[in-house]
């Protein structure tokens, strides 16, 4: 059975991922360039994004299981100042991994989504944390033109991460149901099934391993699936490449109709 990241591995990786970022930042000629991948921002937005963000998961994580997200009373305001801005960010990053290992990984804590696969905890928060910090990591690099792979470590779990907690919900799927097969390269995939009864995704068996229970499907009856590492597949969920960078076997417009779903909607 295919295991989570522990929690000190998370903190590591969380840790080595604020790096990359800083450095990207410490290397672009200017802060005011254009996110390609996130285009209504400029560099310097990113950084204030990921350093406030990050801040504001500290006192979340440090209020336990609050009502609501508790945000970071009297922060400081992002420096402009580069080297200040930098800074800033390491210290940002220091308060949510401490806040972190203060809590532990199995802490009640607020978080927005629904819990049915990803629980209400610290270490669902670190594991999310982990692929805010690693996917905004890519879109700072390629800013600077250094765009790096995903480690594959924070990949692999980063696809499944994505589907059970962003993906995963209660709301009826508007559409004929559906089932949507993701297979990274690494060996390890992942069915997302689309219903009248929202969204669940399920591990599929490894190569040459008996599946656990009936739930684990053919394959083959697929609607639609995905194959490529890890990491293209993590950035088709977070809308970094496009669907056809991908080997695609199926009826795509069912991931169209999933991008465009809002359950909340």
């Amino acid at each position: 059975m295919t295991t989570t990241l522990e929690f000190p591995a998370l903190l590591r990786l969380i840790d080595e991922r604020s790096t990359a970022f800083r450095a990207a930042i410490a290397s672009a000629p200017s802060l005011d360039v254009q996110v390609p991948t996130c285009p209504e921002w400029t560099l310097f937005d990113l950084a204030e994004h990921i350093g406030s963000g990050r801040r504001d998961w500290a006192a979340t994580v440090a209020a336990g299981p609050a009502p609501a997200k508790t945000a970071a009373e009297g922060a400081p305001a992002a420096p402009r100042e580069r080297e200040a801005l930098l800074a800033w960010l390491a210290e940002s990053t220091e308060q949510l991994l401490d806040a972190l290992r203060e809590a532990g990984p199995d802490r009640d804590c607020w978080t927005w989504w629904e819990t049915l696969q990803s629980p209400p905890t610290s270490g669902a928060v670190a594991r999310h944390q982990l692929q805010q910090m690693a996917v905004h990591t890519y879109d700072a690099q390629i800013t600077v033109g250094a765009p790096q792979p995903l480690p594959e470590e924070v990949a692999l779990d980063g696809v499944e991460e994505f589907l059970f907690t962003c993906v995963a919900t209660t709301s009826a799927w508007p559409h004929k149901p559906a089932v949507v097969d993701f297979h990274a390269t690494e060996g390890r995939s992942w069915r997302l099934s689309l219903s009248a009864d929202g969204a669940r995704t399920a591990r599929l068996p490894e190569p040459g391993t008996v599946p656990a229970t009936a739930a684990d499907q053919d394959p083959a009856t697929a609607f639609v699936s995905f194959r490529g590492t890890a990491g293209e597949l993590v950035s088709i969920l977070y809308d970094r490449i496009l669907v056809d960078s991908l080997e695609v076997d199926g009826d795509r417009r069912v991931f169209e109709q999933l991008a465009a779903w809002d359950p909340s909607a």
